[in-house]
């Protein structure tokens, strides 16, 4: 049976009008210093009674409230699997990097994946990895062998962000939702990109490309690995060949303009959603609206802690969904 979100599209319909605006973003990076800007932040809604001062806790209660929101909304939040995936891909990196060099990683674990991270780390300390989640049991226990047998973390850290990048790619395949999907082909094939320019740069083999890719629509990734094998030239020709032939330039410009024109290509194709009352859409739409919202949030006080250019800081700014 087809699930109703029209009550839930209601209650986000309310939660939108206090997403931050394009004036609240220009206020904010106007704002005379850091803790004026915290307190613009506060007024917003921002934070807790405690009023972190703290960046990460600050942004980091901003993320829970996200979640909690969404269990409030819906019973069920594996359609939602998709966005929290790189939490659980995270804490089992974490993990098997803890586990290997015998430290205490619970000050790195993330809260929002959908398994805590503490059972990722206690399943990974006893190497029973049967007590993982499906899309996390192979990859957990081929990357512990992988460090055990190599020592190679920067090995591990590929075979782990791949597989996330797969699981994603393969959880929003089994959705309806064209959120969801296009979320998705845009994370994968971002990724796919910025793994493709650094594996030029430090002029990586095409076996090692090949298997640092990760499927999707909208990139041959074949031609991709083959290009990224040459040059950064190379790489430019074949993205003018696919849909992100306008990405080229920001790409030539710096990774965080690219990461800017994908952000910005995301939330321009999500807006619709407003005006959709009955699907997942919406509620879709709105977590990636506030994480987009919250990096927005962390480049500004960033900046303001260490005294950057406001100019500087405008240019690598995203647009808002509101």
């Amino acid at each position: 049976m087809k699930k109703d979100y029209t009550y839930a599209v209601a209650r986000i319909r309310s939660r939108e009008l206090s997403l931050l605006s394009r004036q609240d973003i220009d206020n904010l990076i106007n704002s005379k210093s850091y803790d004026d800007c915290l307190q613009y932040l506060y007024d917003k809604g921002f934070g807790t009674e405690e009023q972190e001062t703290d960046v990460s806790a600050l942004l980091s209660c901003e993320r829970e409230k996200i979640w909690s929101l969404m269990a409030e909304l819906t019973d069920d939040l594996s359609p939602f699997d998709v966005f929290r995936y790189s939490d659980d891909f995270h804490n089992l990196k974490v993990s098997v990097k803890a586990v290997t060099r015998d430290v205490n990683p619970f000050g790195m674990l993330m809260q929002n994946g959908t398994v805590s991270g503490e059972k990722i780390y206690d399943a990974i300390k006893a190497h029973s990895y049967k007590d993982l989640p499906d899309h996390l049991q192979q990859t957990a226990q081929q990357a512990m062998t992988t460090l055990l047998q190599t020592g190679d973390g920067q090995l591990c850290d590929v075979i782990i962000d791949t597989a996330c990048l797969k699981a994603i790619y393969k959880k929003a395949s089994e959705t309806n939702s064209d959120v969801i999907k296009l979320y998705a082909e845009l994370t994968v094939a971002s990724a796919d990109i910025k793994t493709a320019v650094r594996c030029e740069k430090t002029g990586k083999s095409l076996d090692f490309i090949l298997d640092a890719l990760a499927p999707c629509n909208s990139v041959n990734i074949t031609l991709l690995a083959k290009a990224a094998a040459k040059s950064l030239d190379d790489i430019f020709n074949y993205l003018s060949t696919t849909s992100y032939a306008s990405a080229v330039d920001a790409l030539k410009a710096s990774p965080s303009a690219f990461e800017k024109w994908c952000d910005d290509k995301l939330i321009d194709s999500i807006k619709p959603q407003k005006s959709e009352p009955f699907t997942i859409g919406p509620l879709a739409a709105y977590i990636i609206a506030r994480e987009n919202e919250i990096k927005a949030v962390r480049l500004i006080l960033s900046a303001k802690l260490n005294d950057l250019d406001s100019n500087a800081v405008n240019e690598r700014l995203r647009d808002m969904y509101v």
